[in-house]
């Protein structure tokens, strides 16, 4: 006997704390000793490992061959000997023995069992914890902050503990021990060295999954997330429908007062969610992905999945947002490429006098808007003009400007219809001089008021008058964005 009088207690209770079958710690326990007992009497010796459930110890045996000589003491018995054991031997059979010696094993085979217990105890401890959330990828799951280990954060789940990564974790935000905490359950391994179970709070899924838990009408399927980009702690934006025409999406997941999405906004630690409206149409569905920017044209290139945005003057600081924020999450969000410019930058691309400016080598749509808004409204124009005024006009020295009125004198000029008022390429050498009079005397920069204004869904309204129906289904809206000059593209 092992001394195990408070085995079987023992098993129990690991039994009731790890959730791990006894049967199969049972086993483990078994192998373990009979390990222990083959380097302690060597390894020849046929050996049998059993739990007595009803004594609540391990028993050992050790079967030896009865035979008349004995050459191997290992393997073999004496006849005698095996009839002091039990009377009824008979030569040539296997006799048990149990040995009682075995509770001094040694140092060695005592640490070879405990090895050997752990690692099957470990191996049944992930069988568990896998069977038991398996079917939970996917979710949101609670649980408390236990410590932190290189910048990743461990959460104690209560049967065991998941790790949240660095990458996992929302940027400037901080939890301390003890505090409680949910997260996405990203990934759950069968065969791991490290965590097994994997959590996120930087995820899409997590902010869906938080939609899911505060609006009913989602988790019933009335009203569906058609899409969702983040940044992580700043912003984000999801896309909403519905399939019964009452039931309006924005404002099921806004909630009364605004209720639903603050306790999304609170668990998310004061993230901006914007929710827009989704529609099949790309041009309607970028007109509500950039608001609260208005938005005066949408060109739709299906083939490479491009928009082409024009936006008024003072929106375009609004429509790209901070750092290119807005119209970056909008872009994810729709899975689109988006291209903004003001309506005053899409006038002049629209004006041939202003393509011969960016046919200049050397001179982008910045440089060309300066120098449009300064009167050098063609290169025709600009090849006229001295350096000193050039290089202030550009912002550029005196020797690019020399440069460029160089490169300028090679670009055909343009004119100005006097029948139609509109710009027309003109070649003719002997029109030359009369089209450059006319553009730099006649012909003021382009107007960006008059430019077409086109509501997102298609319809042309005169006057710049634009249509804002789906801005004011947004939950949030981004003020005090810092202005930028041109157009952003994400």
């Amino acid at each position: 006997m092992v001394g195990t009088e408070n085995l079987k207690r023992i098993l129990d209770q690991i039994c009731r704390d790890k959730g791990i079958d006894k049967a199969l710690l049972i086993d483990a326990i078994e192998e373990a000793v009979r390990s222990a007992v083959r380097k302690k009497f060597g390894s020849r010796r046929d050996i049998e490992v059993q739990f007595n459930d009803e004594l609540g110890e391990i028993e050992v045996f050790q079967y030896r061959t009865v035979v008349e000589e004995v050459f191997d003491e290992e393997t073999e018995i004496s006849l005698d000997e095996a009839r002091r054991l039990d009377p009824e031997v008979e030569l040539e059979d296997d006799l048990g023995e149990k040995l009682d010696n075995i509770a001094d094993l040694g140092r060695i085979a005592a640490q070879s069992a405990k090895q050997v217990i752990i690692h099957r105890m470990r191996d049944a401890e992930r069988e568990v914890i896998y069977d038991m959330f398996r079917d939970r990828e996917g979710s949101i799951v609670n649980g408390i902050v236990q410590r932190f280990e290189r910048g990743k954060m461990i959460i104690n789940l209560g049967r065991t503990d998941a790790v949240l990564p660095r990458e996992g974790q929302i940027p400037k935000r901080s939890f301390k021990q003890g505090d409680r905490i949910r997260a996405y359950l990203q990934e759950v391994r069968q065969e791991s060295r490290d965590a097994q179970l994997v959590l996120s709070r930087t995820c899409n899924e997590f902010l869906v999954k938080l939609f899911e838990l505060e609006v009913p009408e989602i988790a019933e399927g009335i009203v569906k997330i058609m899409g969702c980009s983040r940044e992580p702690g700043f912003r984000a934006k999801i896309a909403v429908s519905s399939i019964e025409s009452d039931v309006d999406p924005v404002g099921a997941c806004v909630g009364l007062k605004g209720s639903r999405v603050q306790n999304v906004v609170q668990e998310l630690q004061g993230e901006r969610i914007d929710i827009v409206p989704w529609s099949p149409d790309p041009a309607k569905y970028v007109y509500n992905a950039l608001a609260p920017a208005e938005v005066s044209m949408v060109i739709v290139d299906e083939e490479n999945r491009l928009l082409l945005v024009v936006v008024p003057d003072d929106q375009l600081s609004l429509a790209i947002g901070r750092q290119g924020q807005n119209v970056r999450l909008a872009s994810k969000l729709m899975s689109w490429r988006i291209d903004v410019k003001s309506e005053q930058r899409y006038a002049n691309l629209e004006d041939p006098r202003y393509q011969t400016l960016l046919a200049i080598e050397g001179v982008d749509e910045g440089m060309a808007d300066r120098l449009f808004a300064a009167g050098i409204v063609s290169a025709a124009v600009l090849a006229e003009t001295e350096p000193e005024a050039l290089a202030a006009a550009a912002r550029i020295g005196e020797e690019q400007a020399a440069e460029l009125k160089q490169l300028a004198a090679a670009i055909p000029p343009v004119a100005v219809s006097p029948e139609e008022n509109v710009p027309v390429v003109n070649t003719s050498p002997a029109a030359n001089d009369e089209s450059e009079q006319t553009e730099s005397e006649q012909s003021p920069a382009p107007d960006a008021s008059k430019a077409v204004v086109d509501s997102g869904d298609g319809e042309t309204a005169a006057g710049g008058q634009k249509d804002t129906t789906s801005q004011d289904n947004m939950s949030s809206a981004d003020n005090g964005e810092q202005p930028e000059n041109g157009g952003g593209e994400s």
